[in-house]
């Protein structure tokens, strides 16, 4: 910025009062300076700022830690800097209080099921409306975390775990239940056929062991 002539950088705009009226606005380039004027350089860039982490109650009265992110660029830059003197401080209360009334809406049991995927046009509109006043455009608001209560995550777990365990119960009477059928279909087996059931005991006799074969009825050899 030279005595005469001032440069706005890109996607920037630059507010020239002279005795505290708006006299132009100046977009990026250079341009010949306005003698005793005032210039107030707005940054036309998208930006984004994250809410700190919040209470929100449900509606089944209990409550949530949530925080979401926005998205956010001066449309007008002469509503940004005239209208409030904290534009994004407007801004960044109306996505706390657009949370709240979403997640007001919705069970505990809604909240953990959506989490931070929860559907959020509702949530952009609700701030981009109170943006607009400001000279903001809002393209997206974002939900990033969803916080349970410790004793809801502790249930939640518990609950997993019991059904890890009772999964794991019923693969083990599923496979016992299977290992007696086929004990009881070899059991019919062998009775329907006698030599199988001397062969299997052959089979099981441990190595070095002598095996004594008997022909005929034991008795017949007295008559």
């Amino acid at each position: 910025m030279s005595l005469f002539h001032t440069t706005v950088p890109t996607r920037h705009a630059c507010l020239v009062y002279k005795n505290g009226a708006l006299v132009t606005v100046l977009g990026s380039g250079r341009h010949r300076r306005v003698r005793k004027a005032e210039h107030v350089a707005v940054d036309l860039r998208e930006q984004m700022f994250t809410t700190a982490t919040q209470e929100v109650p449900t509606s089944d009265g209990l409550s949530v830690r949530a925080t979401v992110a926005v998205r956010w660029a001066v449309a007008d830059p002469v509503r940004f800097h005239e209208v409030s003197t904290d534009p994004v401080g407007t801004i960044y209360l109306a996505a706390q209080v657009a949370l709240r009334e979403q997640i007001a809406h919705l069970t505990l049991d809604q909240v953990v099921e959506r989490g931070a995927s929860a559907p959020t046009t509702g949530l952009t509109e609700a701030v981009a409306a109170v943006a607009d006043r400001v000279g903001v455009v809002v393209p997206e608001v974002i939900v990033k975390d969803v916080l349970l209560p410790a004793e809801i995550r502790a249930a939640a777990t518990d609950l997993v775990a019991a059904k890890q365990r009772g999964q794991a119960r019923l693969e083990e009477a599923r496979a016992e239940t299977a290992a007696l059928r086929s004990l009881a279909n070899g059991a019919q087996l062998l009775d329907k056929h006698p030599a199988l059931a001397q062969l299997r005991l052959v089979q099981a006799l441990p190595p070095g062991a002598r095996v004594s074969l008997q022909v005929g009825d034991a008795d017949a050899g007295d008559d």
